[in-house]
């Protein structure tokens, strides 16, 4: 999202940044405002060079909403959505002695989601954030990636006895990562019990967290409302969003996704780890710009190659086999080289016995090691065909015959009862058939051929 400000113009407000927070408001079932405006926060402070932040503190885009957090069971309010500027990124260099300032995004366009009090432990503020990323990749408001600061945390925390109210809270900034804020979390909550036991007060101020020493600093005093001299920003009038606009924002809202893993499990029969495996593939790398469409995903490809085959089988073969591969390759799904259309292929002749899951894997690596072709992908079982991986049961006779010759001792060990060594021989027939025969019919054929013997 973006604030568009050009030097000597008045800020103006980006209509895209606004659709983007309706679609998020939609998503967290938050109650979008037909009327909202922008507040001037005042404050100085070096990561703000213009003295002011333009904000919606008190009339904010959407207030209201509730994420559920469905592993950890809890129900997280929301407070308000709004849409603010950003802040300059304050690094402490330790070496210097000295925080060093990146002015870039200082004054870009941000959305802020302010949750209430609804977290207990660093766990369950995990899990809300995961659960928030997730979503917000899902409606294309961000790509989530916490590690170059698309999505970061202000936690707030304060300590309290059992039955009491809650303490001074304190607001640690900028959080960039998962681990990050429950560490972070669980050093500040210790410090405010140190700080209680030692009948000490907990001040209200601003922190920071040093990942190296696994602790909070602080970065100044916390100010309440009155310190910050709010005032009606005077070049940004008010936002006024009709229902015609919130409808048409509706329309095109993606499947959010815990909508999406009910109904890969229930209409597929996935497992949850199955249906999350493929909700996660490439998760938050095609967000387009300003949140268009992304590319089709690992989920339509699933839902189209399982059309008419077993869901299980398929996905069995798009997690452990094109995901290996891919990975292996350090490639997004997009660049994956096989179509729907094609792996359907593979997998019906598999199920029919014309290749065996070996030539099946090995097809796969053959097409993910050649070069990119500029012509569409015609037949798998011509590519089978042209690799001579078509399973053979003509010879398989004769191919066991030759391991057992090429496998004596194993094969007496077979005869006179240790059925565990049978494996090693129907491994040679594997090699010998160069992974075409039929491991199964191998297996038996191999059986009858000792057992003849003994």
């Amino acid at each position: 999202m973006q604030h568009f400000q050009e030097p000597f113009r008045y800020v103006r407000l980006n209509k895209y940044c606004v659709d983007l927070a309706l679609r998020t408001a939609l998503a967290l079932n938050a109650t979008i405002q037909p009327k909202s405006a922008f507040d001037r926060k005042h404050y100085f402070y070096r990561d703000l060079p213009s003295g002011y932040q333009i904000t919606q503190n008190y009339a904010p885009l959407a207030t209201g909403g509730f994420l559920d957090l469905e592993k950890a069971q809890k129900r997280v309010r929301l407070k308000q959505i709004q849409l603010e500027q950003d802040t300059a990124k304050s690094t402490y260099a330790e070496h210097l002695a000295a925080t060093q300032i990146d002015l870039n995004r200082a004054g870009v366009g941000l959305m802020e989601i302010v949750s209430q009090p609804d977290m207990r432990s660093p766990e369950e503020a995990a899990a809300y954030v995961r659960t928030l990323q997730a979503l917000l990749r899902s409606v294309g408001a961000s790509d989530g990636n916490m590690e170059q600061g698309s999505l970061r945390c202000d936690v707030n925390v304060s300590v309290n006895r059992i039955g009491e109210q809650f303490g001074t809270r304190c607001e640690v900034k900028n959080l960039n990562s998962i681990k990050a804020i429950q560490v972070a979390i669980t050093s500040e909550v210790y410090r405010h019990i140190d700080l209680i036991e030692r009948g000490l007060s907990v001040a209200q101020e601003t922190r920071g967290f040093d990942e190296e020493r696994a602790e909070t600093f602080k970065l100044r005093s916390k100010e309440d409302a009155p310190d910050y001299r709010y005032m009606p920003d005077p070049n940004l009038p008010p936002l006024l969003v009709s229902e015609t606009h919130v409808d048409k924002v509706r329309q095109t809202m993606p499947e959010l996704p815990a909508a999406l893993s009910a109904r890969l499990q229930k209409d597929y029969g996935l497992t949850e780890p199955q249906a999350e495996v493929l909700m996660s593939v490439d998760s938050g790398v095609n967000i387009g710009y300003d949140g268009e469409v992304a590319p089709p995903g690992a989920v339509p490809y699933f839902e189209e190659v399982a059309r008419g085959r077993n869901p299980k089988v398929v996905v069995n073969w798009i997690t452990q086999e094109l995901l290996a591969q891919l990975s292996r390759q350090d490639e997004p799904f997009s660049a994956n080289p096989i179509p729907p259309q094609a792996l359907g292929e593979l997998i019906d002749l598999l199920q029919a016995g014309e290749i065996t899951g070996t030539s099946a894997k090995t097809l796969i690596r053959h097409i993910f090691n050649s070069p990119p072709s500029t012509e569409p992908f015609s037949s798998m079982s011509k590519l089978v065909d042209e690799l001579g991986l078509r399973a053979t049961s003509s010879d398989l006779q004769s191919l066991c015959e030759k391991a057992i010759e090429l496998l004596p001792q194993e094969a007496e060990l077979v005869r006179k009862g240790n059925e565990k060594v049978l494996m090693k021989i129907v491994g040679q027939v594997m090699k010998l058939s160069k992974g075409t025969a039929d491991g199964k019919a191998a297996r038996a054929l191999l059986q009858e051929m000792l057992k003849a013997e003994s």
